[in-house]
């Protein structure tokens, strides 16, 4: 329980400085971004980084690429779903 704490913490902490994303879509037909920026450091992420920097892990490296990989394609996941919602609101308007 106290490490879950502990990566809750990180992760609340940190959530400002990693967040990156971009704005959320604002017309059913906006192109997606080049670089939908990457979604703030969760706990389950915190979790993975810690126990990369721990454990037995290919490298350090090949873990921050994998965070950084997952969550870039979560915050573009997240931007398609936006752009999605935005689209069905239109439709159930007109």
């Amino acid at each position: 329980m106290a490490a879950l704490a502990v990566c809750a913490v990180t992760a609340a902490a940190a959530r400002h400085g990693t967040d990156t994303q971009v704005n959320r879509p604002t017309h059913p037909d906006e192109a997606p971004p080049a670089d939908p920026g990457l979604i703030p450091l969760t706990v389950a992420e915190v979790k993975r980084l810690f126990n990369a920097v721990t454990g037995r892990t290919p490298t350090l490296e090949h873990a921050a690429h994998w965070s950084a990989w997952r969550r870039r394609h979560q915050a573009r996941a997240r931007w398609f779903h936006h752009r999605a919602r935005l689209s069905t609101a239109y439709i159930q308007l007109n």
